[in-house]
């Protein structure tokens, strides 16, 4: 089901699922409102939908959070919000602690920490039944597509410099 060709309905049945509990729908229609797909821009509208999916558990949403206070200047806000993602096995949070750490935005203490979780998340996952699954999967994806990590829509990099 392809929703990005009618957004005004992929809004609404967006909407719908968000209303009925559904944590992906919270975290689309956060993506849809802060970066203005096919709708004019709502950055505050957007953050709200990623907080209502982050508070959740919604991994992606709370490293989005992350950047939102990155680019709004509450660096602070920025490092929990990655401290806590990257603790639950976001890479990309970890990533961009360490970016924050290099322009002395993060302090060594927070890096650590952010490391030490990831770590502990990540070794807590692992089975050789996962390892398989995630080699079957990573297997079908670059068979159907050549799409590059930086490129997967959905997952924010920061890139700080």
């Amino acid at each position: 089901l392809d929703l990005t060709k009618d957004v005004p309905r992929s809004i609404e049945l967006w909407t719908e699922a968000a209303e009925l509990g559904s944590i992906n729908a919270h975290y689309e229609l956060g993506r849809i409102y802060y970066f203005g797909i096919g709708i004019e821009e709502d950055k505050p509208r957007g953050l709200q939908y990623w907080q209502q999916a982050a508070m959740k558990g919604e991994v992606d949403s709370r490293n989005n959070l992350g950047y939102g206070e990155y680019k709004n200047g509450n660096y602070e806000l920025a490092v929990q919000h990655f401290m806590i993602s990257a603790k639950m096995g976001h890479g990309n949070s970890l990533n961009n602690i360490k970016e924050m750490f290099k322009d002395s935005l993060a302090t060594k203490a927070q890096y650590a920490e952010a490391l030490l979780g990831y770590r502990d998340a990540v070794e807590e996952t692992k089975s050789p039944q996962r390892e398989e699954a995630n080699q079957t999967a990573w297997s079908l994806k670059h068979r159907i597509s050549l799409t590059t990590e930086a490129q997967k829509p959905g997952i924010l990099r920061i890139g700080i410099h």
